[in-house]
Order: C-alpha cells, then structure tokens, then sequence
C-alpha cells in the first residue's frame, strides 16, 4: 500500500454473522452485526445496513474508505486442496478425498470474488484479505488491553485452521505472533456442530442448547465413544474419521458416521420429544469438549509462559468450558472478548491492517468496550402500528422505577445506549426479572422467549458484591463464563443456578454500565439482593433488538410486562 490507510472498514460477509466495524486514524468508531439492524438473524448478507450507520456516524462517503479488511484469505483454501492427497491413504476417508479438494478449490474462487465484489462496491480502496484466525487472535487480545498475553483461538474452521495458540503483545500497537496450530480435520467445532445436528437443534446457531441439555444428562454413558473419537495429542487433539468423516464443503456429506449412530443413538428429528439418551449425549460431548479446551488452555500456558489468556473463536463461547479453565487456575485470568465469534473478526481484520500499514496511530476505542453499536437517544417509533401500546416518560428516577418494578415481579424489556457487541445482552438490549420471583424461569421460556424448558437463565450482579454469590474470583463483564455458586445464591437465588451448579455470570461496574449499575443497587436495597435475571432482548429464531421498532415488536408479541425504552415506561 502506497500510504498508510486512515479510513479502515472491517468486514464479516457472505458467510455467517455479518458484521462490519470502522477504524479511523486507528480509533474504532463502531461495530454492529448486520443481523440487530436487519431482523435476519445469523445473516450472511453483505452488510449493507451495518456499512451505512457506521460511514453516516463517521461523516464519511464510501470512497473515502482507504482500506476494506475482510476476514478470510482465499489462498489459503488453495493450499488444502493438494492435501487432501493423504486421505488416500486410508480406507475411511478415501471416498473423501476427491470432493474434499473440489469443496476446497470452490470456496478459494468464491472467496475471491467476494474480493472483487468488494472493489467494486469501493473502488478507491485496497481490499486486504486478513488470515481468519489471524482476526479472531488481534480482536481477542486488543480486547482484552493486557501489554501481554497468551493467544488461544478455537473454532469450526478459518482456512484450514481449526486451533492456533499465538502471544500478544503490546497494548497501543497490539501485535499476535503465532506459536502453533491445527489444521482441520482436526476440529472442536466441528465436532460439537455435528453432534448438535444430531440431536435435532441447528448448527451454527444452536450449540448453546446443547450444551444447556448437557447438564440433565450422564457422560458416562458415552464417554468410551468420545474419548476414542476425540484423542488428545502431545501439542493439541486429533478427530477420528470413523466418528466423524472429514469435512466436505459441498451439501450432502454427513459429518457423523455410521459407526457413530450404532454406538450412541440415531439422530433426533427436531420436534421429537427429548430422550434421556440425547441428555446422555450433550453430556459426554460437552464433557469431552471441556477435556480439550483445558489440555489446548494448559498447552497455551507451556508455549508462551504467560499469566493471562485471552480466548476467541466461536468455541469460545462454550461459557462452561471457559469457567474449566478459570477455575482450573492454569491462569491468573482468563479473557474473553465480547464478540468471540466470526462477526468479532470484522474488528480483527481492520486492526490487522492498522498493524500491517505501519500506522503510527495507537489503537483506540477497542479495549474493554462491548457498546459499540447504533444507539437511539430520542426514538420517535409511531405507536400506532402497535394498537394497545401506552407510554409514560421517566425522569432522572428511572434506575429506581424500573428496580421497583422488577421487584414486585414485572418481567421487563430494557433498551437503551448503544447495541452490545457479540452474542450477550449485556445490560443494553435485556430482559430484566427479579431471581427471586417463584416460577419465574417456567414463565420466562414459556410466554417471554418461547424456547426449551430446561435452557437456564443468567445473572448480572454488582462486580463489587459478586464474591457473595459466586465463585469465579474475576470479573466477567460479557457473559462468558460459567461460574460456581456460593451456598448463599443455591439458598437465595436458585433460579440462576443451572442444573449443572453453575451459572453464566455477568459482573457490572458503574464504570461499564452505569444505568444497570444503579438499577442493581435500588434492587439490592428492596430485596437484599442486587442480582437480576438478564437475558436477551429478543424471542427465540430472532437477533437482539437492535432499534426501537425491533424491540417495541418484541413488547407487542410476546409475554413482557413492560418495556423501558430510552426513559420511556411502555406497556400493553
């Protein structure tokens, strides 16, 4: 590049959870998922609506994009398709070799013209394609603002790489150097996407059901089955193909085996009712995958010599297998960013050309900061296109009014400030409830979010009185880790407490959230406990709510009481 580029656009696109971030002169102006501004949820649409707010916010026109960063990098597709050579060698994954190869060579063409899609949508640009783990490692370490810090990024599959460990160092300028890696057919999710289309919940989109299941079952049943198929290795884990057959990206090649149906069970069709054998199932898997992720976390630790850990990857958002790790103490603290996953990479890819340009300007705007999105200080939604709708104003006593009303058992939607990043709500697009209220969970999943009875719901406390209640001994400001529960929370709160004994954590500091903060407080001060139910601001098959007509449809169609909208008491 013949300058270095002050206008950076970040794109995940054409694949799954599109997203687009921009940095200026090296500061983030934002992120968004395309998915809370378009309704689709897990789009893989180019980014359009995401593009348009961050370009309008900036003042800026698409041709005075300098660089457009995206997030895979098709030569590295290429590079399998000679590889696959070695499958040849064994009868179990002969048959696979040829289509492995095609699929592979298909996706490096089309990844290109993705490339070229993207010049002519900017044409006084330079696209920069940007190795994918490459981003998921910049985005989790800048996150993080350690000066240093051990690199762990697990996923499906970026390229051909599936797991790599990297160091990062530096704060301002942040720079990963990779240790080690895995290439696929070696891949954890791979796995846990396989056996989640097996048991009749949707890959790529429903892993957390999974492992929410994982807790009423027993993982001794099929322990034998994964501890064969999943062997760990002096430097990381193989994939038995017997298990599960190397990954074909063509339809129509399933990612389990025969053997694999014979000795666990056949697959579950989605409305089928729920089986002890299924439970079973999510248990030996979620065990075996926590197994892995601490031997991958302890080999993290033994390359690079650090005391910190940062995590990224869509495996990353495994809380309870995050939780292992932290309570493993192979670490002094663990870190997970808010957007773990591929749309977090958009992020990634634009700090990787920052990095690569020889910018002089320090990074800003990443470090520790999830509100990132569109924000909607004075929404004037027309009520009318939601008969029955009334809506009252707040003033400075909001943080008191909603507290008081979530203690006498209302179940409210709260939208404010900017949309988080990544797959949580945290604290901006939430459902608020009181953990105290009986039955309170039943109602939840049944009338408000309208998914699974089993699937738990999380706590966000006060960061300076979480130790009463749980046990993780850090902080967990985005939700991404599951944390043993004090004898206090099993006695007081047990409805945030899973069957598994944990609970998804998120701890709030005013200096994070100063609005859930005082909420929290005026909570605590009526009931003694100044810990809430969060969950998202959405209903089950749809994204977060990302604008106010999102979010006042949410209100209209489902059992919420009451919907807190930037001051504003909205109810039925």
């Amino acid at each position: 590049m013949d300058q270095v580029p002050g206008v950076i656009l970040g794109l995940c696109s054409f694949t799954h959870d599109s997203a687009a971030a921009l940095l200026v002169n090296g500061e983030l102006v934002g992120f968004v998922e395309e998915e809370r501004l378009s309704g689709q949820k897990h789009t893989r649409e180019y980014p359009q609506h995401a593009i348009v707010w961050l370009l309008g916010r900036a003042g800026l026109a698409p041709t005075d994009v300098d660089a457009v960063a995206y997030n895979f990098r098709p030569a590295r597709y290429l590079a399998e398709v000679p590889a696959t050579a070695r499958l040849l060698l064994s009868s179990a994954t002969r048959s696979r070799a040829l289509p492995r190869a095609t699929g592979f060579a298909k996706v490096a063409v089309r990844t290109q013209r993705r490339l070229q899609y993207l010049r002519r949508e900017f044409p006084r640009a330079r696209v920069v394609p940007v190795l994918h783990h490459r981003a998921h490692q910049l985005i989790a370490f800048a996150a993080s603002g350690w000066t240093e810090a051990a690199v762990l990024v697990v996923d499906s599959l970026g390229e051909r790489q599936t797991t790599t460990v990297a160091h990062g160092h530096h704060a301002e300028r942040p720079c990963v150097r990779s240790l080690e890696e895995i290439r696929d057919p070696a891949s954890l999710g791979y796995v846990y996407g396989a056996v989640t289309e097996h048991l009749g919940w949707r890959r790529g989109n429903e892993e957390g059901t999974v492992m929410a299941l994982a807790a009423l079952g027993d993982a001794a049943r099929f322990r034998p089955v994964f501890a064969r198929a999943l062997r760990t290795t002096a430097t990381g884990f193989v994939v038995d193909p017997a298990y599960f057959p190397p990954r074909v990206l063509h339809s129509g090649y399933p990612r389990i085996s025969p053997l694999f149906i014979t000795d666990t069970c056949p697959p579950r069709n989605p409305g089928e009712q729920r089986q002890q054998v299924h439970q079973d199932l999510a248990a030996a898997l979620q065990e075996r995958t926590e197994q892995v992720m601490l031997h991958l976390a302890r080999r993290a630790h033994r390359v690079t010599g650090s005391r910190r850990l940062c995590v990224g990857g869509g495996v990353a958002t495994n809380c309870v297998g995050i939780g292992r790790i932290v309570e493993e103490g192979i670490f002094d603290e663990v870190f997970v960013p808010p957007a773990p996953g591929d749309a977090g990479t958009a992020i990634g890819a634009a700090i990787a050309v920052h990095a690569d340009t020889g910018s002089r300007q320090p990074l800003e705007g990443v470090a520790r900061a999830c509100y990132l999105g569109p924000s909607y200080p004075q929404p004037r939604p027309v009520l009318t296109r939601w008969p029955g709708l009334k809506q009252k104003p707040l003033g400075a006593e909001a943080a008191e009014f909603l507290a008081d009303q979530l203690a006498h058992g209302m179940i409210v939607g709260l939208f404010q400030g900017r949309v988080e990043a990544g797959p949580r709500a945290l604290g901006n697009r939430s459902i608020l409830a009181s953990p105290l209220e009986n039955g309170v969970v039943e109602r939840l999943n049944a009338t408000v979010k309208f998914r699974e009875p089993f699937r738990p719901f999380a706590p966000i406390t006060l960061a300076e009185r979480a130790g009463e209640f749980f046990t993780l001994g850090q902080d967990a400001p985005y939700m991404s880790m599951a944390s043993q529960v004090t004898a206090k929370a099993r006695e007081q709160i047990p409805a945030v407490v899973h069957a598994n004994g944990t609970s998804r954590l998120q701890t709030v500091t005013a200096q994070q959230n100063l609005f859930m903060h005082d909420v929290l407080q005026a909570f605590g001060r009526r009931t003694g406990v100044p810990v809430l139910i969060n969950t998202s601001l959405n209903v089950k098959g749809k994204p977060i709510c990302g604008t106010p007509e999102m979010a006042l449809d949410c209100l209209a169609t489902s059992g919420l009481d009451a919907l807190l909208l930037e001051g504003r008491w909205i109810t039925k």
